[in-house]
Order: structure tokens, then C-alpha cells, then sequence
């Protein structure tokens, strides 16, 4: 009877998802997959793994050319489930942390993509 406790206090927390690797190699892959609209920025990270919104996860992004991974936490922000609307890509959107990683890693993106983030083209959530 002593283990009843911790099933609620696990429900109070957010669920950790572990550590996803994300390497993007194009700009237009990028640009599918940044989330500006969400606030501080966010990624799309395809994955057939089931989150659950506000789901913390850790990051490790490799953005085209540049060799050096980006470490940055965030939380699960958007879900698209397989098959799901419009035949997008299964995955989640995640939104950067406000720390410093954070801003550092929407600032890296936002500088990588320039003029591209004022097209309208398609991504994998809009």
C-alpha cells in the first residue's frame, strides 16, 4: 500500500521524455520545422513516440552546416499523430525554454533562416 503515493505525485509532474536528436542539414528543413509563432520559438521534431502536451523533453539540434549540437530543454507544445490531418508529418512541437539556451537557440534559428521566415510557404504545423 505504500507505493499508492507515488502514481499521484507522478501525475502532478510533467512526464520526462528523454533526449531527442534532431540534425538538419537544409535550410528549407528548417524552415519546416521552426515554430516561430510560439512564443520564445519552438521545433518541430518528427518522432513516432507518443508525448502528451507539456511533456518536458532535452534537446540536441544540428543546424545545417554547423557541426556543434545546440543543448536546449523545452516542453511538448504541439502533437501531430500519424495520419492526422492533412498527411503531415508525425511528431511534436516543442516550445524553447526561457532560459538562455533558449533564446540562444531561437536566435541561432531565426539568423539561420533571415528573409525565409516571411514566406509562405508550408511547414509540418501550419
Amino acid at each position: 500500500m505504500s507505493e499508492a503515493p507515488k502514481p499521484a505525485a507522478a501525475a502532478s509532474a510533467p512526464r520526462a521524455g528523454g533526449v531527442l536528436s534532431l540534425s538538419i542539414k537544409e535550410k528549407a528543413g528548417l524552415f519546416a520545422a521552426y515554430m516561430p509563432f510560439i512564443k520564445g520559438g519552438g521545433i518541430f521534431i518528427p518522432t513516432a513516440k507518443a508525448y502528451s502536451l507539456g511533456d518536458e523533453v532535452f534537446m540536441l539540434l544540428q543546424l545545417l552546416e554547423d557541426p556543434a549540437r545546440i543543448a536546449v530543454s523545452g516542453v511538448v507544445v504541439w502533437i501531430s499523430p500519424a495520419g492526422g490531418h492533412g498527411n503531415r508529418t508525425q511528431g511534436i512541437g516543442v516550445q524553447f525554454s526561457a532560459n538562455e539556451a533558449g533564446t540562444q537557440a531561437r536566435a541561432k534559428i531565426e539568423g539561420l533562416l533571415g528573409g525565409a521566415l516571411q514566406s509562405t510557404r508550408t511547414t509540418h504545423t501550419m
